[in-house]
Formats: structure tokens, sequence, C-alpha cells
């Protein structure tokens, strides 16, 4: 039974994924921005964002001894003030090594706040003894959509680019100073984590379809959300509030499918909830390449969030019930975050550059399909994780 402390606690994990989506969308609905200022050609536009993934990953992977060693709550706490201020000195870089730099510098902390909120997610979804984790991530929905919102209006009224990056993540930093204080702390993490000790032991074999799954989706994400809106632009000639405007619908249908997952996946469980959103996400990024004018595409766009939307916080929350040792096992899954979107920039940069930037949402859609096999260990039988 959930007491007050734990929905305080439940409430500051709200705000820590509510915080990441703002800085994540007000930084990527700015990519075509940041290619026009600095000159970028399309390979350099690709190198850039493969700079992030990989460094993101490790920040992940050390996420999680220091969680272990001193809670996920001081890491997120530290780790999300630093996506703020790099976000926001983004903005007013105006030199070509320093868009490397804070490139990298984003990664790192971005990585640590991806494991360590996921952390505090699932030792919350343990107190309350049910799936609440799908909501977290529909918070982080709310928090993409500000931000890509921020970026239309401010494009809309011809702010500048300092400006259209700092002010939502000043938002975010005032939101996660006031609010990450009352995360968990480390040893009430640790309770939660030995109580699901006491039912199963660590396996890592039920693990591998988890981090496959999310290595696809996050294929299917990067293409999305690094190319998004170069697509907006270069294959459907849109402008102004338009081009971030599907980063919004996408991230908007996500928050809208997110909201009843938890739901769902009580209801149906959640092997049958992951495979559906896969068949639905792969066609929404078919529609994507076919699209023949900016309003089927946006239509599409919003497939694609539907389909995806459950699936990531489902990959934690299966993780998180596999037993002791949940900070190194919720970290190594969330690097395949990174692994699925750094694949994702690598091959659909690619095609981008040869073929061209329709072309390249087609590898992303067979990625994406390649998850319905693997929704069933979502939902792995109680013998086969006691073998593990």
């Amino acid at each position: 039974m959930p007491t007050p402390r734990d929905r305080q606690a439940r409430v500051a994990t709200w705000a820590a994924f509510f915080v990441q989506g703002l800085c994540f969308a007000t930084l990527l609905t700015h990519v075509i921005d940041l290619q026009h200022r600095f000159g970028l050609s399309d390979g350099d536009l690709t190198l850039v964002l493969l700079l992030v993934p990989v460094i993101a990953g490790v920040g992940s992977v050390v996420a999680g001894p220091l969680a272990a060693r001193y809670g996920s709550g001081p890491v997120l706490r530290i780790s999300q003030v630093g996506v703020c201020a790099v976000v926001a000195l983004s903005g007013w870089n105006d030199g070509l090594a320093g868009l490397y730099v804070l490139s990298a510098v984003f990664g790192l902390f971005v990585g640590a706040v991806d494991a360590a909120m996921n952390m505090q997610a699932v030792a919350v979804e343990r107190r309350y003894g049910m799936s609440v984790l799908t909501g977290f991530h529909a918070v982080w929905s709310v928090g993409s959509m500000l931000g890509a919102g921020f970026n239309s209006a401010f494009s809309a009224l011809g702010i500048g680019l300092g400006w259209s990056f700092t002010v939502p993540v000043a938002i975010g930093a005032a939101t996660s100073i006031v609010m990450l204080p009352r995360l968990y702390g480390r040893d009430e993490e640790k309770a939660t984590a030995h109580a699901a000790a006491a039912a199963v032991r660590v396996p890592w074999r039920p693990i591998i379809p988890l981090c496959l799954a999310m290595a696809f989706l996050y294929v299917g994400d990067a293409a999305v959300s690094n190319y998004g809106t170069v697509y907006m632009e270069k294959a459907l000639e849109a402008s102004g509030w338009l081009v971030p405007f599907a980063y919004l619908v996408y991230q908007a249908a996500m928050l809208v499918a997110r909201v009843p997952g938890d739901l769902a996946v009580r209801r149906y469980g959640p092997a049958p909830v992951v495979r559906v959103g896969a068949v639905v996400a792969a066609a929404g990024t078919l529609g994507v390449v076919v699209a023949p004018a900016a309003p089927v595409a946006v239509l599409s766009f919003g497939l694609v969030g539907i389909g995806l939307s459950v699936i990531a916080p489902q990959s934690f929350s299966a993780a998180g019930r596999l037993g002791a040792g949940a900070e190194t096992a919720i970290a190594r899954v969330n690097v395949f975050n990174y692994v699925g979107f750094l694949v994702g920039a690598a091959v659909v940069g690619t095609v981008n550059d040869t073929v061209d930037v329709r072309t390249a949402f087609v590898p992303a859609a067979v990625m994406v399909a390649l998850i319905v096999p693997l929704a069933g260990g979502f939902q792995p039988k109680p013998e086969i994780a006691a073998r593990g």
C-alpha cells in the first residue's frame, strides 16, 4: 500500500521526466536551425547526431554503479541540472568546436538522467505494486510537447535562437531544483529492491529481448527526433511553425496513448500491448515514407508516437521485475536506448545523405517491425526467469 512518502516520490519522479522531455525536445526540434547556423552538410549533421548517443551510453553505464553506491536521487539531481545548463548554452553558442563539446557533454548528462530517473520510476512502481511506469513516460511526453510548442511559438514570433533555447530550460531547471529533493533516498530505494529480490533472483537471459526491443524502438524514435524537422522542410517544403509541428504531434500522440497505457498493461499484460504498439508504429513510419503532403505526414508521425509509446516504459518495468541489482539491469537496458539511437542516426543519416530523407525512414520501419516477435520477452514465464 503506497504511503504519503511514496506519493511524494512519485510526484518528484514525474517532475524529473517532465524536465527531461522538455530539454530533449527543445534541443532536437532545433536540429535544422543548428544545421543552418553552422552551415553543416548532411554528413556533418549526422556526425553531430551520432556523438550524442555514443557519449550518452557512457553516461548511462557510469550512472549504474554511482546509483548503486549513492542512490539514483543524487545522480539524477546533479545530471539534470547539467542537461538544462548545456541546452541553454547551445542556443547562444556560435562556434563549431563549441557545438561538438556541448553535444558531448549533453550526451553524458542525458545518459545519466535517463538511467537514474527510470531507476526512481521502477522503485515507485514496486512500492505501488502495479503498473505505473508508463505514466512517468506520459509526463515525459508532456514536457516534450511543451518544448516543441515553445519552438513553434517562438519561430512564429521571430524570437532569436538563444532565447528559444533558454526560456524552456529555465522553467525545467527551476522545476528540477524545487522538486527533485523529494526523490527516494538510497536506503528507501534499496528497500524496494530487497523486496523484489525476495521473489526472484537476477536473470540475464530474459533481458536480451528487452534490450533488442529498446534498440529497435529508438531507431524509429531517432528517425523522427533527428530527421523529423529535416523531413518536413526538405521532403514536403514546409516552413516556419509547421517544421517542428510534426514532432509536437508525435509527442502529443505518444502522450494520448501513454495516459491509459498502464491500464491496458494491467488488463491485457505487457506482451500484447507491446506487440500491437510495434505494428502501429511500423505502419505509421511507412506512412511517413509515402506521405504526399504535410497533413498525411503529420498524422503518420502521430501513429508512430502511438505505437512506440509503451515500449520503452515496459522495457524498464520488465527489467525492474527481474530481481536484485535493478540499478545495473536498468542502466544496461537503457544503454540500448543509445545503441538504437546511434544505429538510427547512422542508418537514417546515411540513407538521407545518399538517397533522400523520405527513403531514410524505410529502414526505421523495418526495425520497428522487428519488435513484434520480441514482445513475448516482456512477459517471461516464471520458470524461464528462474533458470536465467
